[in-house]
């Protein structure tokens, strides 16, 4: 490392304790990247900024806090850095797709995200241009992308995490269902052509052609295991996974290589401080040293692949132990209370000018920086993740099931594919559910959707129902009714222990008619009439205040239920939550069942994701406590 001539104290901070993590060292580190790079990623005075991959890691790190948090103000900074490049027609300044640089790609997922949460047909247009480089990407003789077009006949590990989760979520979101051999094929080649045998680490490059300085003669491979590089691949491993359809033959194949990597890594991580190396296999070589980005991509690798159900748990003490190491050793702050990360090594590539020729000798000259945004950008994943294991699993075995049968709308997306429309768990803009549906996964639950007529049969795999919104004719032509043998296999159901959500709408928004003929078998009944009317953004008029009093919140909110039907509350329900004299949430308990009622969809994303009110309004919150007062319902035997 050079020596500094300027002297900065620094305190440790965030320390992890051994029976819980420094809470909101995500947010801390998040706080330093909206101060330092408020404007634009860090770049040398008097340069352009570039289209660059680092952003995107820093960005995917804000957006995973913002889903979270709630807090709109990652989202709205990610929105802001993407609209430096992108133009009002959908073009990416400073982006060249003639380049073919596999890691101009990897901003892709930002502009996915920006287009699903917003609507906004540029940055729908601007993914294309990056959807239409992979279609034109140089490759090699068996099919997998060059890294760059200067480096021909080359695979990086870097490269599969630039591209391939980019690629995954695009094909699912725009139903390109061939698109998932191609991707799953990128996973498995660099893994054939650059697995060791011996330690099971990857390593950093494969020439195809073999005529690079730095490839083996014989297996085209470079000569060390470089440890972002290993970083960069598992990233990609456990992103592309989440988007990964899960019955396509060449998702075992994918969560065997995962495994094979968790292995491998486990063994190569230093026991006394949980880090990783620069360069892997020589922790006693000269000049080697334990590297930030490397250790926080691993640890977000396990303690993601842990969460959703892809590595044994073992893999969690692994990521614990990484964690620990991380926060004890690379995360400081500064005498003004800014927190800040060391030890990432500045970048490392092969080839090029001057010549990097892959030796070890070479590792070791680079840089090792202070907030480095690929540094950065890691440890904001690694921190969310093993933030999100803090939460209690309370729906670990369960199914939270949402309607689609009675609430049937779909809409037409910028490309021309018919999606389903409000209320599910996949739509990430205001109609949508996926924030509440991402909330509920944190606690271990399974999501679900019901496309089908309910019966005793749909229903035996949830134990949690969520009805919401059933449709009248505004809503599409051909209405599916709630009808007489629909509402006893639902009533049967919760008689047996099912836990029932009903949430309504105002008058004209809602099929009350039918849908009460459901609530009265539970003594409840939605009013036809429209409360809590709200003008314009006078958000107060649509205030709600909770008691702790009530059961289903931890302590008092302040909700926010717009246009709203009240309820008339007979036994066996009883009146839960009441505002300005009128029943808004109701309860009852039938049979083994429980049934919760509510004349307002109040959990949709535009009252949860913080980019439209106040932030005293505490929906989200309430939800959480909403969602584990529902688990807490189902019988133990159920």
């Amino acid at each position: 490392m050079k020596k500094r001539s300027l002297i900065i104290v620094f305190i440790l901070i965030g320390s992890y304790t051994g029976s819980g993590y420094a809470q909101n060292l995500s947010e801390k580190m998040a706080a330093t990247v909206m101060t330092i790079w408020k404007d634009s990623l860090a770049n040398p005075v008097g340069k352009p900024v570039k289209w660059a991959y680092d952003e995107g890691v820093v960005l995917e790190g804000m957006v995973n806090i913002w889903k979270r948090t709630g807090n709109a103000d990652y989202f709205n900074f990610t929105q802001k850095s993407m609209d430096f490049f992108v133009q009002p027609d959908g073009s990416i300044n400073r982006y060249r797709q003639d380049e073919y640089n596999i890691d101009n790609v990897k901003n892709g997922r930002s502009l996915l995200l920006l287009y699903k949460v917003t609507g906004d047909e540029k940055y729908y247009k601007a993914c294309k241009l990056l959807r239409e480089q992979l279609k034109n990407h140089p490759r090699t003789n068996e099919g997998g992308f060059w890294h760059k077009k200067i480096y021909p006949y080359q695979m990086w590990l870097d490269g599969l995490y630039m591209g391939a989760p980019f690629y995954t979520e695009y094909a699912a979101t725009f139903n390109e269902p061939e698109a998932f051999d191609d991707i799953a094929n990128q996973l498995i080649f660099m893994e054939n052509h650059a697995r060791d045998p011996k330690t099971g680490l990857l390593y950093h490059g494969w020439d195809e052609s073999k005529q690079q300085a730095w490839a083996n003669k014989t297996t085209g491979n470079s000569p060390n295991f470089w440890g972002r590089a290993m970083g960069w691949y598992g990233m990609a491993l456990v992103d592309v996974l989440e988007n990964f359809p899960a019955n396509h033959p060449k998702r075992a194949t994918i969560l065997s290589i995962l495994n094979r990597f968790a292995t491998a890594i486990t063994k190569v991580q230093d026991s006394k401080s949980g880090l990783w190396y620069n360069v892997l296999d020589k922790p006693k070589g000269k000049g080697n040293y334990k590297e930030a980005s490397a250790s926080c991509m691993l640890v977000y690798t396990l303690a993601k692949a842990v969460r959703l159900g892809y590595l044994p748990a073992k893999y969690k003490a692994v990521a614990d132990k990484g964690y620990k190491g991380i926060t004890n050793t690379f995360i400081e702050t500064d005498a003004n209370g800014q927190v800040n990360l060391n030890g990432t090594i500045s970048v490392a590539g092969l080839g090029g000018k001057p010549y990097r020729d892959g030796s070890y000798e070479y590792y070791m000259s680079e840089k090792v920086v202070t907030n480095d945004p690929k540094g950065v950008g890691a440890f904001l994943l690694a921190a969310n993740e093993m933030e999100l294991t803090e939460i209690k699993q309370t729906g670990k075995g369960k199914t939270v099931m949402v309607d689609r049968y009675f609430n049937n709308e779909f809409q037409t997306d910028a490309s021309g594919t018919k999606q389903t429309h409000h209320y599910n768990w996949t739509e990430l803009n205001h109609g949508g559910f996926s924030l509440w549906g991402e909330h509920i996964r944190y606690t271990g639950a399974k999501t679900t959707e019901l496309n089908t007529v309910p019966s005793a049969k749909s229903l035996k795999s949830a134990n949690v129902y969520i009805i919401v919104d059933p449709d009248n004719e505004k809503d599409t032509k051909q209405p599916n009714y709630i009808e007489q043998p629909q509402i006893n296999a639902i009533t049967n159901w919760v008689k047996a222990g099912g836990v029932l959500v009903l949430m309504a709408n105002d008058i004209n928004n809602c099929d009350l008619d039918h849908l009460n003929n459901l609530a009265a078998n539970f003594g409840i009944g939605f009013k036809k009439e429209t409360q809590n009317k709200v003008t314009n953004n006078q958000f107060e008029m649509g205030k709600v205040l909770t008691s702790a009093n009530s059961g289903l919140f931890t302590q008092p909110w302040q909700l926010y239920l717009k246009e709203i039907s009240s309820l008339n509350v007979t036994a066996p329900a009883k009146t839960a939550v009441e505002s300005n004299n009128m029943a808004i949430i109701a309860i009852a308990k039938v049979g083994k069942g429980t049934v919760l009622a509510v004349g307002d969809p109040w959990l949709y994303n535009e009252y949860t994701d913080g980019r439209k009110l106040p932030s005293s309004f505490k929906n989200l919150q309430a939800a959480d406590d909403l969602t584990n007062w529902l688990f807490n319902q189902v019988p133990a035997t159920k």
